[in-house]
């Protein structure tokens, strides 16, 4: 099982993720870390995942081969990101097949309408659950 944790920015919520995967899962699991820009991939990287890359046409080949995609809820959204997150990534990250399991915060102007407004700890320790379950699940 491949799970592939996508991140933008500085990377924190895709190394709080992974960091949460590897606590709970030791070195059984697969992650992929894929970063909008090399600071978050390097981050992420440092975190614990497996394999890690940079920028649109990493995101659009790796996205048909995750079983599981993680990060939080923009990436699924074009120009998010301050823009970093092109709208090639958003497309293939949404048009994957991949379980899509996301923190829902975002800087833009998006709300959730029924989501509580949980710190973001426990939103990663709740994602870590689900990603934990199905992984299980096979």
């Amino acid at each position: 099982m491949i799970v592939m944790v996508v991140d933008g920015q500085g990377g924190g919520i895709g190394a709080a993720i992974i960091k949460g995967l590897r606590a709970f899962s030791g070195d059984t699991m697969e992650i992929w870390a894929l970063g909008t820009n090399t600071i978050a991939t390097s981050r992420m990287m440092k975190s614990g995942a497996n394999r890690g890359a940079t920028g649109e046409n990493a995101i659009i080949q790796s996205s048909p081969r995750a079983d599981i995609i993680a990060g939080p809820l923009a990436i699924l959204a074009a120009n998010a990101m301050m823009g970093e997150l092109t709208p090639g990534m958003a497309e293939a990250l949404s048009s994957s097949p991949a379980t899509k399991i996301l923190i829902p915060l975002t800087q833009e102007k998006v709300e959730i309408v029924g989501v509580s407004g949980e710190p973001l700890p426990h939103l990663v320790d709740r994602l870590v659950e689900i990603v934990a379950k199905k992984a299980q699940e096979g």
